[in-house]
């Protein structure tokens, strides 16, 4: 045991991070030889920790020339509510970080964080198809428009269908007004008119609650979002108008208590 954390000192480094226990002796011999020693480190986070730190995992330490040796600007101990935690800074490469979350119930932490991961998953769509389009509602309030010229144009009761189509497009922009604490009946109106007038980028001010000009406001969204969560509407109301009856068991008669 000893050899190998001579071994390991050789490399040059004045830190060790182990996946595995340390135990006191050898902790003692890289402590003489300024090495500080982390132990029983994350099984898969220790991964993660080697890209950032631009490192290599290694089992054996017979060959230190051809070892790449991470490195970072600090590594401190931190305190996140009663859990200690190593943190290191200034990596090698700030291509990943950690994001703590912290609420007032596990409810709350676990609405957090699949909000979060929606917004990754956002952001990653958009680094892949960089394609936008405008916010505030401008973009569905065009749709609606073009659905209900289609409804005009469609015989029979298909039209019916796609009037309903246009009228839950129309629905986003509502829902926009009515959570910024806005009339939404008279901005969904004031939108429809300035789009039909011929100005393209019309949306939703959500800061004042007014008409605004989305390209100059700068809001836009990822279009691959856009048109998942689209198409993920449109197919979950087809499965839904699918079911033509819901079974349900009748309930199990409760027979007489047997005696003792």
């Amino acid at each position: 045991m000893m050899k190998k954390c001579q071994k390991i000192v050789d490399h040059g480094i004045n830190c060790f991070i182990n996946r595995q226990l340390i135990y006191n002796k050898p902790e003692q011999f890289f402590a003489e030889h300024k090495v500080m020693a982390i132990e029983h480190a994350d099984f898969d986070g220790i991964e993660r920790l080697a890209f950032v730190l631009g490192a290599d995992i290694v089992s054996t330490f017979d060959t230190p020339e051809s070892v790449r040796l991470g490195s970072c600007a600090l590594i401190d101990e931190v305190m996140i509510g009663e859990d200690r935690l190593i943190r290191f800074s200034g990596c090698k490469s700030g291509e990943a970080c950690t994001i703590i979350m912290r609420g007032s119930s596990q409810h709350v932490l676990d609405e957090a964080e699949r909000s979060l991961h929606d917004a990754l998953c956002v952001l990653v769509t958009a680094v892949k198809d960089p394609r936008a389009v405008y916010g505030g509602g401008c973009c569905e309030v065009a749709m609606a428009e073009a659905v209900d010229e289609l409804a005009k144009t469609t015989p029979g009761k298909k039209a019916l269908a796609i009037e309903s189509f246009a009228r839950a497009l129309r629905s986003i922009p509502k829902i926009l007004a009515d959570n910024g604490g806005y009339d939404s009946a008279e901005l969904v109106s004031q939108l429809r008119a300035a789009q039909v007038q011929g100005d393209a980028s019309a949306g939703l001010n959500m800061s004042n609650g007014s008409i605004g000009n989305m390209e100059q406001l700068g809001v836009t969204e990822s279009y691959r979002s856009k048109n998942q969560s689209l198409t993920s509407a449109t197919e979950a109301a087809e499965m839904i108008l699918r079911c033509d009856e819901v079974i349900r068991a009748a309930p199990r008669q409760r027979g007489e208590a047997h005696p003792h």
